[in-house]
């Protein structure tokens, strides 16, 4: 079986009623699911009511296995930043945003793992740059 990382786009799509429980069932069909250091942040940054806050709480509960990324990782985060960045002339806020789906990506592909995300555009140019796996839903 696969490996795979929800991206944050998944979680809150779901749990927001836009993305319905048999896409992720089918999802968890195929893949074998692992959290992101990173996506758990995310979401614990943006739970901002007390119901939001257990729900995160909760996922990271059940989280036994987490893959954060490395220090090369976050090194070669600045590079590929810079890289797309300068390529795409996106200023310093969309730079500062894209930071978060580059750490993700390239710890999937450390893994050999999917990335599954609603987030069409940063993941498809991440997807072509590292040739890593996405799963758009």
């Amino acid at each position: 079986m696969r490996w795979a990382i929800l991206d944050t786009s998944v979680y809150i799509n779901h749990w927001e009623g836009a993305l319905h429980e048999e896409v992720l069932a089918e999802v968890r069909r195929t893949f074998i699911v692992r959290q992101s250091s990173v996506v758990l942040s995310e979401l614990r940054r943006g739970a901002r009511t007390p119901k939001a806050r257990h729900v995160v709480e909760a996922l990271y509960a059940l989280s036994r296995t987490q893959w954060a990324p490395t220090d090369a990782d976050w090194w070669r985060t600045g590079l590929l930043i810079r890289k797309i960045g300068d390529a795409n002339h996106w200023d310093h806020r969309k730079r500062q945003e894209f930071q978060n789906d580059t750490l993700i990506a390239l710890t999937a592909r450390r893994y050999g793992a999917t990335i599954v995300t609603s987030n069409r555009d940063d993941y498809e140019l991440l997807g072509q740059e590292l040739r890593v796996a996405v799963r758009l839903v």
